[in-house]
């Protein structure tokens, strides 16, 4: 069945960002109530952590799917059913009497939140192509990175007037208002005739493709550096806010609204900029910012302690810079494989998801104890997204000059 209401590009790109929205509302909703889920359930720190590795991994190995599933059975349905089962997931989180429990109903969350990711990216390829395509993923961006700002002072705002449970009850009551919306409506961009079949052959045969391909791992894997040196920064938010900064539940703003700032500003410079600049120029410029950037931060806290506004400034830039080369990067991703552009986008977000998930559950953990040390995580990441941007480079170039002999 397909929506029947037509909506403008300023309307489906709230719509996409709004599904979208429920990975970070997932993560950094319940951030600031680690302590307040750890004494409530009697668990101790790092099983409380690991709700967010197990969440990190159950959404990494979905991811892969989602995009399969609706390459066959239509990208509406698939959004549809994913909203129902987070639903019930997120409401089993708010009931749970042990972390135990948590663990199993976070798992859930993690095999239904990328659906809206994943298939809206496909959505929008399907619908458009070229600059148009460009800038509808820095308008869903842009709107998103609202998110990752509101969902740490909204959750710290709930554990000190209520309960870590209520945090969850809400994210229950936003899918239930989705789910209501993307029925009402979301367009079905791939009509019947165009569907694959769901079947295990075609699925292996497309999978081994996409993973065969050098070009998919030095795009994915710049996408997915790029992300992980800021997401060590959001692992570490606990850490990095009540122990470094000494600030309490309520000031994750400090941290979040830089990085939201830089996403949505760097989203506005790439909606700007696509069409009127080749997207190797573009993404040349993002890393200039996400270089600097994570150079800046690594040098400051060499030489000086954790402060207030220095120590979250370089946050701001490396977002900027990440933004800008998000879209243009995506589209090359995508571009690879146009007949199951579904598939390629569940490979792109689980590879991001993937290293994310190392991130949140061995990095953070074994860096966490000094700004420096994440801050030298991060220049890692930064470097090495830039190497593998500039082999792909390479690559594509070999492949059109044999192509041409």
């Amino acid at each position: 069945m397909r929506s029947k209401t037509k909506l403008s590009n300023a309307g489906l790109a709230t719509l996409l960002a709004a599904l979208s929205m429920l990975g970070p509302f997932s993560i950094d909703t319940y951030l600031p109530a680690f302590g307040s889920i750890q004494a409530s359930l009697h668990a101790s720190p790092i099983e409380v952590q690991q709700t967010l590795t197990a969440y990190m991994l159950s959404f990494a190995v979905m991811t892969l799917w989602h995009g399969a599933l609706s390459d066959s059975f239509g990208r509406r349905n698939v959004v549809l059913v994913a909203l129902v089962v987070f639903a019930i997931a997120s409401f089993g989180c708010a009931s749970a009497h042990t972390v135990h429990y948590l663990w199993v109903f976070r798992i859930m969350q993690g095999v239904a939140a990328g659906a809206g990711m994943v298939i809206g990216r496909a959505i929008v390829r399907d619908l458009y192509e070229g600059a148009p395509a460009e800038r509808l993923l820095s308008m869903v961006t842009m709107i998103f990175s609202i998110a990752p700002a509101i969902a740490p002072i909204l959750g710290g705002w709930v554990v000190y007037h209520s309960d870590w449970r209520t945090i969850f009850l809400l994210l229950f009551v936003y899918t239930i208002l989705l789910f209501i919306g993307c029925y009402r409506y979301l367009p079905e961009s791939l009509p019947v005739e165009k569907r694959q079949a769901f079947n295990v052959d075609f699925l292996w045969t497309s999978y081994r493709s996409v993973f065969k391909s050098p070009g998919f791992h030095f795009m994915a894997g710049t996408i997915a550096c790029n992300f992980a040196g800021l997401f060590l920064f959001i692992s570490s938010a606990p850490a990095f806010i009540t122990q470094h900064l000494k600030l309490d539940a309520q000031s994750f703003g400090w941290q979040f609204i830089p990085m939201v700032g830089g996403i949505f500003l760097g989203s506005l410079a790439a909606n700007r900029l696509a069409g009127r600049l080749k997207i190797a120029r573009q993404v040349a410029i993002g890393f200039m910012f996400i270089i600097s950037a994570a150079s800046v931060n690594l040098l400051f806290h060499f030489f000086f302690p954790p402060m207030l506004p220095w120590s979250v400034v370089p946050l701001f830039f490396y977002a900027f810079g990440m933004s800008i080369v998000f879209p243009g990067v995506t589209l090359l991703v995508l571009e690879l494989f146009p007949h199951i552009r579904g598939i390629v986008a569940s490979c792109q977000s689980a590879s991001v998801t993937l290293l994310s998930a190392f991130v949140a559950g061995v990095l953070a953990p074994a860096l966490d104890h000094s700004v420096l040390s994440l801050a030298l995580g991060q220049f890692g990441f930064a470097v090495l997204g830039l190497c593998l941007w500039y082999a792909g480079r390479a690559y594509y170039r070999s492949r059109s000059d044999a192509g041409h002999r």
